[in-house]
C-alpha cells in the first residue's frame, strides 16, 4: 500500500483545501457548493482565463485566491485537491499535472476529448501507483438512480433486458454545440449510466436521427437516437434531444423479465410536455426543471461530499479514470456511427 503524501495527511486531519479550475456554469456552481455546504473542505483558489468572471466570483466568495494559469493553481501549496470544470480540450494536461503532483481531482465529463488521450491519463495514474481521479458522472449519486441500481442488482425483477433512457435539454449551452458534441458531452452520461446500471460493458453503438428539429442550427443532427448493445445481449435505447424547448428532462425505464421500473417521471398517467410559445419554461401540468443544476442538485451535493470524504482518506469512491476512458471510447465509436449511420463495434480492454 502506498503512503499518503504530507498534504494528504494534513487534509485528513484539518480539512481539504480545494481549488476549482474553470468557473463557467458548472465550475461556479461547484465553487459555491464547496464554499457553503460541503463539510470537511474549504474553497481556497479559483482559476479561469476570463479575468472578469473569476474575479467577480472570488469577490462574491470572500476574496478567494485567483490564479491566471490553471497549472499554477494545481501546483499551489494552498491546494490539496482540485475540481476540474474546464473545457474537455484542456483536461489531459491538467489531469496529468494533478497526477504528477499526487493530488485528488474531481474531473467533470468528459475525461478527455478522445479515447487515446483518456488512455494516457489512465496509464499515468496507474504508473503513479495511486487512485486519484474521480469523473463527474453525478447520476451515480442521485437518490433515484441509486434506488434503481439497487433494485436491478437485487434480482427481484429477473434479468434486465432493456433500458430506455431519455435526455432532453431546453436549449444548447452555446451556439457552437454541434452534432458530435451531443454524443461526446450529452450522451456520455447515458453511456456511463448503462454500464453502471447493468454492470457490464457495451459492445456496439449505433446513432441514428429523425428529421432534425427546426430549433437546431443548420447541419446539427438533433434529436439523436443511440442504440447500445451490451455483452450479455441487453439493449439500451437513448434519446438525446438538446433543443427540446420544454426544459430539462432525464428519465430511465428498465424492463426486466418480471417487471419494469421508471425513474425521473414527476407525474403518473398520461405524461405530456408543452413548450411555452413566449420562450419561458415548458410545463406538464407542473413545472419542468430548467436545467441540470436544478434536476441533479442533490446528486451534485452528494457527489462532491463523497469525493471530499474519500480524498481526505486517500481513496476514490466514485467513477474512476477507467470509467471515463471507457465512456470516451464508446463516444468515439458513437461519433463514427453518427457519420455512417451503421453500428460500430466497441472493444473494451480489460481492467
Amino acid at each position: 500500500m502506498t503512503s499518503i503524501p504530507e498534504e494528504g495527511a494534513r487534509a485528513r486531519l484539518e480539512g481539504l483545501r480545494v481549488g476549482v479550475v474553470g468557473v463557467g456554469l458548472m465550475g461556479a456552481d461547484h465553487a459555491r457548493r464547496l464554499a457553503t455546504r460541503i463539510a470537511g473542505a474549504s474553497l481556497t483558489a479559483l482559476a479561469d482565463p476570463d479575468e472578469g468572471r473569476v474575479g467577480a466570483l472570488a469577490e462574491e466568495l470572500d476574496g478567494i485566491a485567483v490564479h491566471a494559469d490553471p497549472l499554477d493553481l494545481i501546483a499551489s501549496d494552498d491546494v490539496d485537491a482540485v475540481v476540474l470544470a474546464s473545457p474537455g480540450s484542456v483536461h489531459e494536461e491538467q489531469l496529468l499535472a494533478c497526477i504528477e503532483r499526487g493530488v485528488h481531482v474531481l474531473c467533470e465529463k468528459p475525461l478527455t476529448m478522445d479515447s487515446e488521450s483518456s488512455l494516457r491519463v489512465v496509464e499515468a495514474e496507474r504508473a503513479g501507483g495511486r487512485d486519484l481521479v474521480q469523473v463527474g458522472f453525478m447520476r451515480r449519486f442521485d437518490p433515484e438512480y441509486v434506488r434503481l441500481k439497487a433494485l436491478l442488482d437485487s434480482g427481484r425483477m429477473g434479468r434486465t433486458l432493456l433500458l430506455h433512457q431519455t435526455h432532453r435539454n431546453k436549449s444548447v449551452p452555446h451556439p457552437d454545440f454541434r452534432s458530435e458534441m451531443i454524443v461526446r458531452d450529452s450522451l456520455v452520461h447515458e453511456i456511463d449510466c448503462a454500464r453502471w446500471l447493468l454492470g457490464e460493458e457495451i459492445v456496439s453503438i449505433q446513432v441514428i436521427s429523425p428529421t432534425p428539429t427546426s430549433h437546431a442550427r443548420e447541419g446539427v443532427v438533433d434529436p439523436q437516437i443511440a442504440i447500445l448493445r451490451t455483452a450479455s445481449g441487453a439493449v439500451v435505447t437513448n434519446e438525446v434531444f438538446v433543443n427540446a424547448r420544454t426544459g430539462y428532462e432525464v428519465r430511465v425505464e428498465a424492463v426486466a423479465e418480471r417487471g419494469s421500473a421508471i425513474i425521473g417521471r414527476p407525474a403518473s398517467g398520461v405524461y405530456t410536455t408543452t413548450a411555452d410559445p413566449g420562450g419561458g419554461d415548458g410545463s406538464w401540468g407542473g413545472p419542468i426543471d430548467p436545467d441540470y443544476r436544478v434536476r441533479f442538485e442533490r446528486a451534485y451535493d452528494l457527489e462532491v461530499q463523497a469525493w471530499v470524504d474519500a480524498s481526505r482518506r486517500g481513496e476514490v469512491v466514485g467513477p474512476t479514470s477507467r470509467d471515463g476512458y471507457v465512456s470516451t471510447l464508446v463516444c468515439t465509436a458513437g461519433m463514427q456511427s453518427l457519420a455512417s449511420g451503421v453500428p460500430v463495434a466497441v472493444e473494451t480492454p480489460g481492467s
